[in-house]
């Protein structure tokens, strides 16, 4: 797959350039001028808020709950603590073990976030950047 594109909702390529272009439009029009890289991440994570949460969110067609705010506090932490954004496996452990009453799941977050890229997406709506092992 080329650098310039990633999967969306459906997990079939599509051109990030023109993507990006208009999420950076979208977040410039409500005074968040951040910087994506060719995947869709921000290239700052400490400029993530809540409202850039939702608009990267927009992308995979999911309206943010506070389960997911909690979640993604949680993947924030993650980060904080290990200093590198978590991949599939250590996300969903790291999850269950500091959210068990969500009892979560990769089938749970696949629903929640609609993808089956988890890692890569909920790290990318986190404001981190795409793990390391991500294809």
């Amino acid at each position: 797959m080329s650098p310039s594109s990633t999967f969306d909702s459906n997990n079939t390529p599509d051109n990030t350039h023109a993507a990006n272009t208009e999420l950076n439009k979208d977040l410039a029009s409500q005074g968040l001028a951040l910087e994506l890289d060719e995947e869709g991440h921000l290239l700052d994570h400490t400029l993530w808020t809540p409202e850039v949460a939702q608009q990267l969110a927009d992308t995979l067609a999911v309206t943010l709950t506070d389960e997911h705010y909690r979640i993604l506090q949680q993947v924030r932490a993650f980060h904080a603590e290990f200093n590198h954004p978590p991949s599939t496996r250590p996300l969903i452990k790291y999850l269950m073990k500091t959210l068990p009453e969500m009892q979560i799941s990769n089938q749970l977050l696949q629903q929640m976030f609609n993808t089956g890229l988890v890692a890569r997406h909920v790290n990318r709506i986190a404001g981190l950047p795409k793990p390391p092992n991500c294809l």
